[in-house]
């Protein structure tokens, strides 16, 4: 008779594998602008690319970026089709979502950057709705399991803002034009595009 394999066990030792696995990798972190349509576009895949992330909201104004115009935007869209995801424009954009800023700091101190981000973008750029209106906020802060209270206080917490400003001026340190961008290590991507770039530096270490 052959040697019986306990299934448990094998989860077991797998698990204890990926664990050690994700322990040795370098840190990433994504630094984020709620504004931006390609922050809607890295959320989406983020989280099956990266063990571990970080999300870091940092306002995109502190890089110098420029507005997006019509050319921005119809390279948004066209990237978003390329991708498979639909796009829709909020009423007035570009424009900044200082309230929502605050609450995905909040998110990720809480651990829950991550689904906080993507409902908060999926809500903007899906939806078209505008994610500093609070109950809009407060929909996206319930997806993270984040309650009420929490989130308005946070939304008018404006000594949240320069931790977010500093997020930005230290990405322009390091030569950011853009967001959101990856840092794994010392070596920092820009762009959405460059996402799968930043995953495979990371697993090559």
């Amino acid at each position: 008779m052959g040697t019986v394999t306990s299934l448990h066990a094998h989860r077991v030792a797998r698990a204890r594998r990926d664990l050690a696995r994700r322990q040795a990798l370098p840190p990433a972190t994504l630094f984020f602008d709620l504004s931006s349509p390609h922050t809607y576009l890295a959320a989406e895949r983020a989280e099956r690319l990266f063990a571990g992330l970080e999300w870091q909201p940092a306002y995109m104004g502190m890089l110098h970026a420029p507005e997006i115009g019509e050319d921005g935007m119809r390279a948004a869209s066209q990237r978003a089709a390329l991708l498979g995801l639909p796009l829709m424009w909020p009423d007035g954009h570009p424009r900044p979502v200082r309230g929502a800023m605050r609450v995905a700091a909040l998110a990720a101190g809480l651990g829950c950057g991550a689904a906080f981000v993507l409902a908060a973008s999926r809500l903007a750029f899906c939806g078209g709705f505008d994610i500093d209106e609070p109950d809009i906020l407060a929909e996206a802060a319930a997806a993270a399991g984040i309650g009420l209270h929490e989130t308005l206080a946070a939304a008018g917490d404006l000594s949240r803002d320069g931790a977010i400003e500093q997020a930005g001026l230290s990405l322009l340190a390091s030569g950011a034009l853009d967001l959101p961008a990856v840092r794994v290590g010392r070596l920092l991507f820009c762009g959405e595009q460059r996402l799968h770039e930043a995953a495979a530096a990371r697993a090559a270490v």
